[in-house]
């Protein structure tokens, strides 16, 4: 019996990260699992805490569906908010550490490539991100929180490219 084809979907941040776990089926992918992990809320928390919380969740959700590759959504890094474009590196580090020690292929994308090719506008709403993710994998409810939402997105891109390059 072989092994299933998976996408883990990585919106990485401090605070949550979320995640999406989609299996390729002869019809279309499927969610294993999607969700977030969550890091102390306050500022005032050790960065060494918040970043192996985030390291230790990735490694988990690795090592339970065992994913032949891993999308992450790329940094953004607006002007008025550099420190906020650092903070996002570290959770990028450990996520791509992850991968790595894994033997995991990683993927970046912008966010405005997964969401023009998603929604179909590269700058599409939170709201229409999770609209679409809603409709696309066929869930009852809107997937919440928007985190969430953005890491299907983001490995549903992925599937999607990789749909192309076949």
């Amino acid at each position: 019996m072989s092994t299933p084809r998976r996408i883990v979907g990585i919106d990485p941040g401090l605070a949550i990260t979320g995640y999406g776990v989609l299996e390729f089926t002869p019809v279309r992918p499927v969610i294993c699992e999607a969700g977030i992990i969550r890091t102390a809320d306050d500022d005032a928390s050790d960065m060494a805490e918040k970043v192996l919380s985030v390291y230790k969740g990735v490694v988990e959700v690795v090592a339970q569906f065992k994913p032949e590759a891993m999308a992450v959504e790329q940094l953004y890094a607006h002007y008025d908010h550099p420190r906020t474009a650092i903070l996002m590196g570290h959770a990028r580090g450990v996520i791509f550490l992850a991968a790595a020690q894994a033997g995991i292929p990683v993927v970046s994308y912008a966010s405005t490539q997964v969401k023009k090719i998603v929604t179909g506008n590269g700058r599409a709403s939170k709201e229409q991100v999770q609209r679409t993710i809603q409709r696309e994998m066929g869930l009852a409810r809107l997937p919440d929180p928007p985190d969430v939402a953005d890491a299907l997105a983001v490995a549903l891109c992925h599937y999607y490219q990789s749909k192309m390059q076949l």
